[in-house]
């Protein structure tokens, strides 16, 4: 099981989404996947970020609705990084 830590953009993504009023439960219940290091269902098509992104990970909550992420494995620590559309996230 992998502990849980938000980065603060996260947190002011987190507040957006529900001012739009997306469904919160979804995010959390892939947010508890990931936490206990289940494989996420192959709609969210979780996938490796390069660029500027390179080291974190992007899963689609909605089609979009996006989860950017990364895992520390040597700490085991979920890194929550951003959440909301393709044109929040990447312009």
């Amino acid at each position: 099981m992998l502990n849980l830590r938000y980065q603060s953009v996260f947190k002011r993504d987190y507040k957006r989404i529900r001012k739009r009023g997306y469904d919160i439960r979804r995010l959390e219940n892939i947010i508890e996947m990931l936490v206990k290091e289940q494989a996420l269902p192959k709609e969210c098509r979780d996938h490796d970020l390069g660029g500027n992104w390179s080291g974190f990970r992007e899963c689609h909550i909605e089609p979009d609705w996006l989860l950017v992420y990364t895992i520390d494995h040597n700490d085991l620590i979920l890194i929550l990084s951003r959440t909301g559309s393709h044109s929040d996230l990447f312009g």
